[in-house]
């Protein structure tokens, strides 16, 4: 039966727009801040809590620490940015899910949430890549988040989530995303944040949802677990970057990487860098171009945002607080370490300038309004009786005070913290240097307690001070390792394949001979390398079962495993990834790109390269014990040392031949040996734990061939010819 009247049909239409457009606004929570302090909001961020059976005191401890903590912050919102839980077991080598370890973290969260007398919509948690070890799928029989999360329980079940935060003046809108592997592999091919042409999509489409409101300003932040540098780059090659610059982010909270990797593990991106392939697969500071340019410079083009690593609970027991203070955004990272804090200070402007915006300042264009005031946040469980702004001029050789002066409390009894200010003549403190002064906030509460704050740098000219990195933070932060994995994957191959190919074929090409009496004659490491590489040839299975090797590991599986928690089918493991099963078209499907690095790298550069150069080192050796003796059965020692130009004190030259005589050189190549064997033995039984697997029927090549070459090489050159 057709619909007759028109009318009715319009009607019926705009009713289901109508209801489609209700259940979305449903799903993007709005919180209405009421109370002072006006245009101010704050929030915290908890990350890899790694929940565990074999570790109760993080759980024990997160119930009697943040509870309290949080109810003395008051915050509008709560994120745990991933690793809820551990899924390890106790030797660290089998990754999968433990339900025991859920229904802690579930019991855990009620207390907190109980403590804290904060609503449980507040609350915001997502995966993290320990959270997914082993689930074959959302809402399967492994899926435990889903059933006992925070997210899970109050029915969050998409993998964007989005809460904004109304202030009066402005709107903050925060947007969080699961791009853990949809396909949960066990650990360790399980490191990468896995984001999908549709989710990058749902994301760009939450970032854009208050863009329809211009007249009123907005703050837009994004929460996730995985850094950039450990983001795979989706199926048509777009990334989270991307999606952030396009919509003017502020700032990306995130985890994953730990506090053992470094306490300064920020980044700042801009649209306006290098677009230089080198560029995209490393940045070495955290600040990653020039020195920031003053507002006046045209800042207001710059597409830029932060990107912010916190601590893990699991070891640090670190909490951030991040407020954003009439659209400036700033934060501090608190060690819980010791218990709960009974005061914790925030100063919310002027802003520390190591992580400014250069579009904030280009914004506010240096009205007073905004700087005439020194800002801070003071949280605590007494009463304050005093807060007092210093600040410190640094070019001297020894801090010196160039102001001091009490902050008043501003709001009343009904205000959702209290806020401290003090004017200041900001224009006094303009300087080219963006870390020549240093603000401190020191507050003492009514039991005498005093807390200070660390010495921030800070610039009114909008100046971004240097953000360097130690080493390890630069490993994890600065190199973008999905796009790196190629490129140092090739670059093995074309340093060992030109090293065993390319002087072979030479020398069927050319009659030199290349020998020891040759490279004492001609010394040099290309005459090194040849001479060695000719000794080589003269074990040619060696030679030839390295080359099969090499090709082996390009062309075939690696080893065969388990994947899931519990039963399912195996899948094998390539320099591609995991293969599952066939596709619809007959085609292979390979898993967890580029996570199964943490497997073939250390392998080819840490066992592979290794056995190689003392494979080399031993037909070496034996060259030289063979000339070595040949020298002696002859009987010309002496003319034999004045032939090869060695001149030595006798002393030294009976050394020489008592090393040569007993063979220490090869001993010493021996205990290299056993250290290559006893890596590639680690390797291997980490594997074994970590997919179930037999070595002698799922990995037999991977498992046997690197210590067959050594004991084949060292037998062949124990005796010489």
């Amino acid at each position: 039966m057709g619909i007759k009247n028109p009318f009715i049909f319009f009607c019926f239409l705009f009713i289901l727009h109508c209801s489609s457009a209700e259940s979305l606004n449903k799903e993007r929570e709005v919180i209405e801040l009421k109370g002072g302090p006006k245009d101010v909001a704050w929030v915290v961020q908890l990350s890899d809590l790694h929940f565990s059976v074999h570790h109760p005191e993080r759980a024990r401890n997160f119930s009697k620490i943040v509870g309290p903590t949080l109810s003395m912050i008051n915050p509008s919102l709560v994120f745990i940015t991933g690793d809820l839980t551990d899924g390890k077991s106790k030797d660290l080598l089998t990754m999968k899910q433990d339900e025991e370890e859920w229904l802690e973290y579930q019991k855990v969260l009620e207390d907190v949430i109980k403590r804290s007398g904060l609503k449980k919509n507040m609350f915001y948690d997502l995966r993290g890549n320990h959270d997914a070890f082993g689930v074959p799928a959302f809402g399967g029989k492994f899926d435990f988040y889903s059933n006992y999360s925070i997210n899970g329980q109050l029915k969050r079940s998409g993998l964007v989530n989005s809460v904004t935060i109304q202030t009066g003046e402005r709107s903050i809108l925060f947007v969080g995303f699961d791009s853990a592997m949809s396909l949960g592999l066990r650990g360790p091919t399980n490191l990468f944040g896995h984001p999908t042409d549709q989710l990058l999509d749902e994301i760009s489409s939450e970032l854009s949802v208050l863009d329809s409101q211009p007249t009123k300003p907005v703050t837009k932040i994004a929460y996730g677990h995985f850094p950039l540098s450990f983001s795979a780059a989706s199926h048509s090659g777009r990334t989270l970057k991307d999606i952030f610059l396009t919509h003017n982010l502020s700032a990306y909270l995130c985890g994953h990487l730990h506090t053992k990797f470094g306490k300064n593990l920020k980044r700042h991106h801009e649209s306006n860098q290098h677009t230089s392939y080198s560029h995209r697969l490393l940045q070495l500071n955290g600040h990653g171009s020039l020195p920031a340019k003053t507002c006046s410079d045209g800042a207001s083009e710059l597409k830029e945002f932060w990107e912010w690593e916190m601590g893990d609970w699991r070891k640090s027991r670190a909490m951030r607080i991040l407020a954003i203070d009439r659209g400036w955004t700033s934060f501090v990272d608190v060690d819980l370490k010791l218990g709960a804090k009974n005061m914790i200070i925030l100063p919310t402007f002027p802003l520390d300038s190591r992580f400014t915006l250069d579009r904030s300042f280009h914004k506010y264009k240096m009205d007073p309004l905004y700087f005439n005031n020194i800002r801070a946040l003071v949280f605590s469980s007494s009463p304050i009786v005093s807060v007092v702004a210093r600040i410190y001029d640094s070019s001297p050789e020894n801090l010196v005070m160039v102001l001091e002066t009490p902050m008043k409390k501003s709001g009343d009894a009904s205000s959702r913290a209290d806020l401290y200010t003090c004017l200041w003549n900001f224009k006094a403190f303009e300087d080219p240097s963006p870390d020549r002064f240093l603000l401190q906030i020191d507050a003492v509460d009514i039991r005498g307690r005093s807390t200070l704050t660390e010495l921030r740098p800070f610039s009114v000219g909008g100046l971004r001070a240097k953000l360097s990195w130690n080493w390890k933070e630069f490993i994890v932060m600065g190199c973008q390792w999905d796009a790196l994995y190629y490129p140092i994957l090739w670059s093995f191959y074309l340093l060992i394949l030109s090293i065993l190919l390319i002087p072979k074929a030479i020398s069927l090409v050319s009659n030199r001979q290349y020998t020891y009496k040759n490279f004492i004659s001609n010394k040099g490491l290309v005459s090194c390398a040849a001479w060695i590489l000719s000794e080589l040839y003269n074990v040619p299975l060696v030679w030839l079962s390295m080359i099969v090797y090499l090709f082996y590991l390009i062309l075939c599986p690696w080893f065969s495993g388990q994947v899931f928690t519990e039963g399912g089918e195996r899948g094998y493991m390539t320099y591609r990834g995991w293969v599952l099963r066939l596709n619809k078209r007959a085609k292979l499907d390979f898993h967890g790109y580029p996570d199964i690095m943490v497997v073939v790298l250390p392998h080819l550069y840490f066992v592979v390269l290794p056995t190689v150069i003392v494979i080399g080192a031993l037909v070496a050796e034996r060259a030289i014990f063979q000339d070595h003796l040949r020298a002696l059965s002859a009987k010309k020692e002496d003319d034999y040392l004045v032939t090869n130009k060695v001149s030595a004190s006798t002393n030294r030259r009976n050394k020489t031949l008592t090393l040569l005589h007993r063979r220490w050189i090869r001993k010493i190549l021996l205990l290299i040996s056993s250290a290559i064997c006893w890596k590639h033995f680690l390797n291997c039984r980490a594997l074994i734990k970590a997919y179930a697997m037999n070595p002698l029927i799922h990995f037999p090549i991977y498992s046997m061939l690197i210590p067959l070459f050594l004991a084949y090489t060292i037998y062949k050159t124990s005796r010489a010819e």
